[in-house]
């Protein structure tokens, strides 16, 4: 018998940017997903667009109302950070202590969404500059809001990102010096398969390493590069869950189907992801 199950897997909201948040809710319905993991980005939520905390706390519970009225919850929060006007990174104290205060504030939205795990990833360091600089301005970043995060009860999750993406957490021997470096409790670990994928790694290799650690998958397929729909690329998905089982998994495995071809009609892109999870995964 399986042990990693259906109830395990969500749905990253970013797929749905060019749709209405409540067209997505409506659509995890349809596919029969019930945890949700919310991206914190125009149209559906962004701290930013709001002037105070009230303002922002009063549009997040009326979000959670249409969240638990259909039955779903949120297991992630993740709040948009790897573009712009967010760096943890940059060589202007500003810009980093601006990023820093946007996720403390997400911490807040995560604790009214109702989950304690908040999702984040380096970005990427200026590459005219020298890369060793923009790592240790980064840690400096990180490990204060992880210092932060600890005492919220806050869980952060980390992921690495792939080259074209940044110069800084792009390999499992970045995540294990960052982990080193920023030394906390509160810092924990998502694999991307893509990303993973790209360097030539594997998820045997990332449970080699970071067993303890590892809290969440963002699970696509891909060619290995992209976010496909589940059974379009040749990643090994089977695999996968296999590998899950054996290490006892008990986190959740996100649909991260996030590629611009499918925005727009990101139901079918899920829904053939789910028929592909039940048909060919037997979950």
């Amino acid at each position: 018998m399986s042990t990693i199950k259906f109830e395990q897997f969500s749905v990253m909201s970013v797929q749905y940017v060019q749709h209405s948040l409540a067209y997505y809710l409506d659509s995890m319905v349809r596919c029969g997903i019930r945890n949700v993991d919310f991206w914190g980005g125009v149209p559906h939520y962004n701290r930013m667009s709001y002037s105070t905390a009230a303002e922002a706390e009063q549009r997040l519970k009326q979000i959670r109302r249409n969240i638990d009225d259909r039955g779903l919850h949120v297991v992630v929060y993740t709040p948009e950070t790897l573009s712009y006007p967010f760096s943890y990174a940059s060589p202007e104290k500003a810009v980093r202590n601006s990023t820093i205060r946007y996720m403390e504030a997400a911490m807040e939205d995560a604790e009214i969404l109702g989950t304690n795990q908040v999702f984040l990833n380096t970005g990427c360091g200026l590459r005219d500059l020298p890369r060793e600089e923009s790592w240790k301005r980064c840690v400096e970043s990180i490990r204060t809001l992880c210092e932060k995060a600890e005492s919220r009860g806050i869980e952060m999750i980390i992921e690495q990102l792939q080259p074209y993406e940044s110069n800084l957490l792009v390999s499992r021997e970045d995540m294990t010096r960052m982990l080193r470096e920023v030394d906390s409790p509160a810092l924990n670990v998502c694999v991307d398969v893509v990303a993973m994928e790209v360097m030539g790694e594997t998820l045997r290799d990332q449970y080699d390493r970071f067993r303890d650690h590892i809290r969440l998958i963002h699970y696509c397929d891909g060619d290995p590069s992209g976010h496909s729909i589940l059974g379009t690329g040749n990643l090994p998905l089977k695999e996968y869950i296999d590998i899950l089982e054996e290490n006892d998994f008990t986190g959740y495995l996100s649909l991260e189907i996030n590629d611009s071809i499918y925005w727009m009609d990101p139901h079918d892109s899920i829904q053939k992801s789910v028929d592909y999870i039940h048909n060919e995964l037997g979950l």
